[in-house]
This record gives C-alpha cells, sequence and structure tokens, in this order.
C-alpha cells in the first residue's frame, strides 16, 4: 500500500468512519460518513477521503464515491470554516486541491453516486469523479456568493468546465438551483435514475470500467483532460505517444487477437427506443 495511506491519524480516522470503505470484487465503495451533517466536509473528512482514495488505487480497478443518508454531500462545513476564519487560520484550499486530484488524475477511475444535496463543496468533490450518476431527488447549487466565499476544492477549474463560465457564474451570483434533469442538461452529471437507485447504477458502470484495460483507464482518466489543456499540434502529439504506450502493451495485443478471432463480448447495440439510462 502506498505509504502516505499507512499514516496513524489517518488510519485512525478511516477507524472512526468518516468514511465507509468496501471492495465489490475489483471496486472500491468509499461512503462519505457524516449523514447527520448532509456529508459536509470537514478536515478530518477531507483527510479520511484523501486515505480511502489512496488505498482505492492500491486495491481495485475503479471506484465509486457516494453519500450515506439522504444526500451526497451539503459542501464545505461552514461552521468549522467560520471557527477557522475567526481564529485567524488561513483557509485550506490547497488540501482540498490535493485530496481531489487524487481521484481526478489518480491511479483509477472513479463513479460519483449523487442523491440529494450536491452543492458548493460537494459538487466540486463529484466533479473530480469521471462519470457522475444523480438520482431524481438530486439538485445542484454554487451557494458561495451568498455565503461571502469562493469556490475552493478545484471548482473553478472542473465544474467551469462542465458548465462553462456563463453557466457556473449564474449558479454563483443568483443561488439557482438545478434539478438532476437539468444537471444532465447542462453536463453535471451523465446519468439519471429513479431515486435510490445511483449507487448500484454507479457500482455497475464502475464494475464494466475494471474490465477494461489499466493502461488504457489510466489514459483516459490522465492523458486525456491533459490533452484538453495543450495547443492542436501538441496535443496530437502527445496522443500519438500515449496511443503507441497503450498499444503496444501484451494485454493490447491478447485483446485484439480476442476480438479478431471472436472471443471478445460483442458490443451491445440498443435497439430503438432503448433508454440509455
Amino acid at each position: 500500500m502506498n505509504a502516505a495511506a499507512t499514516d496513524p491519524k489517518e488510519s485512525a480516522l478511516m477507524t472512526e468512519q468518516l468514511v465507509t470503505y468496501e471492495i465489490a470484487g475489483n471496486v472500491a465503495i468509499i461512503g462519505l460518513n457524516r449523514e447527520a451533517k448532509r456529508n459536509a466536509i470537514n478536515d478530518d473528512l477531507l483527510v479520511a477521503i484523501r486515505t480511502a482514495v489512496l488505498k482505492a488505487g492500491d486495491e481495485a480497478k475503479a471506484g465509486v464515491i457516494f453519500g450515506h443518508g439522504d444526500n451526497f454531500s451539503a459542501g464545505l462545513d461552514l461552521k468549522q470554516h467560520a471557527e477557522r476564519m475567526a481564529s485567524g487560520k488561513r483557509a485550506n484550499g490547497r488540501a482540498w486541491h490535493a485530496a481531489f486530484d487524487m481521484i481526478a488524475r489518480g491511479a483509477i477511475p472513479f463513479v460519483a453516486a449523487l442523491r440529494g444535496a450536491c452543492i458548493g463543496g460537494g459538487l466540486e468533490l463529484a466533479s473530480a469523479a469521471h462519470i457522475r450518476v444523480a438520482d431524481e431527488t438530486t439538485y445542484f447549487a454554487l451557494p458561495e456568493g451568498q455565503r461571502g466565499i469562493f469556490v475552493g476544492g478545484g471548482g473553478s477549474v472542473r465544474i467551469q468546465r462542465l458548465l462553462g463560465y456563463a453557466r457556473m457564474a449564474d449558479l454563483m451570483l443568483t443561488g439557482r438551483i438545478l434539478s438532476a434533469a437539468e444537471g444532465e442538461r447542462l453536463n453535471l452529471c451523465q446519468y439519471v435514475v429513479p431515486s435510490g437507485e445511483a449507487l448500484a447504477k454507479a457500482t455497475a458502470l464502475a464494475t464494466r470500467i475494471a474490465e477494461n484495460a489499466p493502461n488504457t483507464n489510466y489514459a483516459i482518466t490522465n492523458a486525456l483532460p491533459r490533452i484538453n489543456d495543450m495547443s492542436h499540434d501538441d496535443g496530437l502529439f502527445f496522443e500519438s505517444m500515449i496511443s503507441t504506450f497503450t498499444g503496444s502493451s501484451p494485454e493490447a495485443l491478447k485483446r485484439l487477437q480476442d476480438f479478431v478471432e471472436k472471443r471478445a463480448v460483442p458490443l451491445a447495440i440498443p435497439s430503438k427506443g432503448d433508454n440509455p439510462r
């Protein structure tokens, strides 16, 4: 296991069940476990998330993040944040960046299962995942403007890239709340399912993702977003490098031979009228 994940303080936080952690096949399932606080993220929960994500990278091929209870996460623990400000301490935004980057550009892909509140820092956490499944109770908001603060968990980068500036500015300036259906239309989630079914759908997707070649999964989660930041020519050059790297492995050759020799499972082409959700 990664040495950083065995720090005694961090292990204690796992023991206190600020997050739950289980392995289902090749999938690590991480649950935010501050139900009474709507899974608001305080310093200790942030460390516990980081510990669980590192553990998942060592033990699984894909991961799921969800919130216990009726909410994914109501975001930053404002009580702790106010106390920090009153004592003259600086915000710990860089710790949020580091923890969420381990999800967004870490060892394995993650699927977020959303329900109820997915607001502020909770939405920043969800946006670090590679796929987001919302059930019909999910609502999205960025109330920082009304709280006198600013996003601090990477939202100005990740959420803005999902929504675009105009949409994100609207949410932050007006306090607008988006339903699950609106969130899907505006690219905050890729799937909307009936109430209570997000975790099952997210786990099914993660199980499917875990069957992919690990090198390709890593390229999709780490190389693809970087290519998006590059110039046209640099992006094409980097694409060629990554394509050569992933395609030259023994596993890639075996998977290609399986396809050519008809041992691979064929694509399930949807029939007319199928609901892709």
